[in-house]
C-alpha cells in the first residue's frame, strides 16, 4: 500500500493531537499571529503565554502598539530576553500605522519588508492567519525536515538552508496551509524534539531517512562550536537617599535601549562622579563579579557602589538618564542582571 504524502499524514495527525488552543489561535487576526510569532523566536511556547497575554492586553491591535512608548513596550518585554525583537516589532507597528492606516498587509513583499520579520515568519503569518501558501522553516521545521531527508550539514549555511528551503516549498500543501504550518511547527516541538525524540508516535516515521538509519541525533547538523568569550565591564551602583542613576543604552549592542547602570572604564569611578555628577563620592565599595550569559559571550561585570552625599544637581532627568526611586517600579524593560543589583542595592546585599 502507497504512502500517503507527507502533508495529508501530518495532517491527520495534527487533526487528533495537534495544539488548537492557545491564545494566539482564538482569532485570525494577522496582529496576534505577528506578536506571536516574534515572541516566539528563541523562547518556548509555555514561557511566552503569559507575556502575550499581558501584551495584547495593554497593546490590542497595531494603533495601540504604534502609539506606546518603547519604554512601555520594552516593560511589556522584560524577562524574554532578546529585547531587539521588541524594539523591531514597535518599530514595524509605527511603519503600519503611518504606511498601511493600521491594516496588516495581505502581500508577502510587504511583510518582509516590515522591521523584524523574516522569510520564514513572513510566511508563517501569512500562512496562519490569511491561509496563505508559504512554506516556513523555523528551527522546528529544520529540525523535522534534516531528519525526514536526512539532510546533512549545519542548516546555518547557504548550500543547507537552500535545499531545506526547497524541502519545505514541495511538502507545502495547497490547501489547509493554515493547520499544516501549525502542524509541523507542533510536530517538532512535541514529538521530534532535539533530544529523545519520540519516533514511536511519529506520523512521518515510517519513511523518516534519520529514524531509518539510526542518525536521529546527527540531524540537523550542529553549528561549528567555538569557545565563547569573555568580556568584562565595570559598573557603577551611584546611590543617593534611596534613589540610584540610570542610564539608557544604546540602540546598537547589548540590551538596545534599556535602562542600564553606567559603565566606567577601568579604576575611573572617582573621575566619573565629579564629570558626570558633579561630586564627590563619599564611599565606594566593590562587591564580586556577576557573569551573564549571552548566545556568543560571557560578561563578567564588577558591579561598584558609590555612595553619593550631596544632593544632586547637575544631573536631571531626561530620556536618558534619570534617578530611579528604589522603592518604585523600574523604568521601562531592564536587564535580568542589572535589575538583580539594582534589588541587592535596595535590599543592602551584596550580589
Amino acid at each position: 500500500m502507497a504512502l500517503s504524502s507527507f502533508s495529508d499524514r501530518l495532517l491527520d495527525w495534527f487533526d487528533s493531537h495537534g495544539r488548537k488552543d492557545l491564545p494566539w489561535q482564538h482569532s485570525k487576526d494577522p496582529y496576534r499571529t505577528w506578536v506571536s510569532e516574534i515572541m516566539l523566536q528563541q523562547t518556548q511556547v509555555q514561557t511566552v503565554i503569559p507575556y502575550f497575554e499581558r501584551f495584547i492586553r495593554s497593546f490590542p491591535d497595531v494603533m495601540a502598539l504604534a502609539g506606546a512608548a518603547q519604554d512601555d513596550v520594552l516593560q511589556h518585554w522584560s524577562g524574554l530576553g532578546y529585547y531587539a525583537r521588541a524594539r523591531n516589532l514597535h518599530r514595524a507597528a509605527q511603519v503600519l500605522r503611518d504606511d498601511f492606516g493600521g491594516v496588516f498587509p495581505d502581500e508577502f513583499d510587504e511583510v518582509v519588508a516590515l522591521p523584524g520579520i523574516g522569510r520564514s515568519t513572513a510566511g508563517a503569518i501569512l500562512a496562519l492567519s490569511m491561509d496563505q501558501r508559504h512554506p516556513i522553516l523555523d528551527g522546528n521545521v529544520k529540525r523535522v525536515l534534516a531528519r525526514h531527508e536526512a539532510v546533512a550539514g549545519w542548516p546555518g549555511t547557504t548550500a543547507v538552508a537552500r535545499k531545506l528551503w526547497e524541502i519545505a516549498e514541495q511538502n507545502t500543501p495547497d490547501a489547509r496551509v493554515a493547520d499544516y504550518t501549525q502542524a509541523i511547527m507542533d510536530l517538532g516541538a512535541t514529538l521530534c524534539t532535539r533530544s529523545s525524540p519520540a519516533c514511536d508516535r511519529c506520523p512521518l516515521s515510517s519513511d523518516c531517512r534519520a529514524l531509518g538509519e539510526g542518525t536521529t541525533g546527527d540531524y540537523p547538523g550542529r553549528k561549528p562550536k567555538k569557545d565563547k568569550p569573555l568580556r568584562q565591564t565595570t559598573m557603577l551602583l551611584a546611590s543617593h537617599d534611596g534613589h540610584v542613576y540610570l542610564e539608557r543604552r544604546p540602540e546598537s549592542g547589548i540590551w538596545g535601549g534599556l535602562w542600564s547602570l553606567p559603565e566606567v572604564a577601568g579604576d575611573g569611578v572617582e573621575d566619573w562622579c565629579r564629570d558626570r555628577l558633579a561630586r564627590e563620592p563619599r564611599r565606594i565599595e566593590e562587591w564580586q563579579l556577576l557573569r551573564h550569559s549571552f548566545s556568543h559571550f560571557d560578561l563578567d561585570i564588577r558591579p561598584i557602589v558609590v555612595r553619593i552625599a550631596a544632593p544632586l544637581s547637575k544631573v536631571a532627568d531626561s530620556d536618558d538618564a534619570t534617578w530611579h526611586q528604589l522603592d518604585n517600579d523600574l523604568p521601562g524593560g531592564i536587564a535580568a542582571p542589572i535589575s538583580k543589583l539594582i534589588e541587592h542595592l535596595k535590599n543592602g546585599t551584596q550580589n
